[in-house]
């Protein structure tokens, strides 16, 4: 079954991947994490490994340009320099070496080190503004390269650094658009396995920008104490899914 010449994708889930995209970028804003690796779960059920991290790092860098589009008069500007020149090095490094840690073990990492720069906050300042954010690049896309999703690695830095909701998120936006679009100059995904995924790329990317506008409103709306919570929250529980994910795929559950 084919929509609009996309292989094994139906109009209903075609729709249905449109409308995931939208949500899932409204809770990116909202929460100031978790939209992407949501997305990525989503499609993870529908659509083939080949195609998925090519398909979705796409998606998320169209997101990632309206998000910063609607709110670049707020992106914390001195970060995004050096988070540039580590995420090439990144990408760079993440297209040619063979990783062996285990999924097992990277998703056990990932949640250790969410939950802990997330409930010690002083831990995301340390070091310069400009040699940390470089760290960040380059670990954010060397990872994403693998697990593409990695937003969540990112947001407790920037949580710590800016008090400043509205900043938070445009930041957030800004750097992981550099993030993956360095993946798509390192990989050449347009060229590579998602030619037939353009109707549904483009589409999904429209949908999500819908989805950031009405996530920018909410957020404006919503008081500073608030989306702190939320955020502590939404990365605290992403943290404990990551480590409960680990804990089964060792067997322990």
């Amino acid at each position: 079954m084919e929509f609009l010449g996309t292989p094994d994708v139906g109009p209903l889930l075609f729709f249905g991947l449109m409308v995931a995209s939208l949500v899932t970028a409204f809770i990116g804003v909202f929460t100031g994490a978790a939209g992407g690796i949501v997305l990525l779960g989503m499609m993870a059920t529908v659509m083939p490994p080949l195609a998925l991290i090519p398909v979705h790092t796409v998606v998320m860098l169209g997101s990632g340009v309206t998000r910063t589009m609607i709110m670049w008069r707020h992106v914390m500007r001195p970060a995004v320099v050096p988070f540039v020149i580590g995420s090439l090095i990144g990408a760079a490094a993440g297209a040619r070496v063979f990783v062996s840690l285990s999924t097992m073990w990277l998703e056990f990492i990932l949640g250790a080190f969410i939950l802990f720069v997330t409930w010690m906050p002083k831990f995301g300042r340390l070091g310069s503004e400009r040699s940390r954010f470089g760290v960040l690049g380059f670990v954010t896309t060397f990872l994403g390269v693998f697990v593409s999703a990695t937003g969540t690695l990112l947001a407790p830095f920037i949580a710590a650094s800016t008090p400043d909701r509205r900043v938070h998120v445009a930041t957030m936006g800004a750097l992981m658009m550099m993030s993956h679009l360095a993946k798509v100059v390192a990989f050449g995904f347009i060229g590579f396995a998602i030619g037939r995924y353009v109707p549904l790329i483009l589409a999904m990317i429209a949908t999500g920008a819908v989805g950031n506008w009405i996530g920018e409103v909410a957020l404006l709306r919503t008081k500073e104490q608030h989306f702190r919570l939320v955020l502590q929250v939404a990365l605290t529980l992403l943290g404990l899914r990551l480590l409960w994910s680990a804990a089964r795929g060792a067997g322990w559950f």
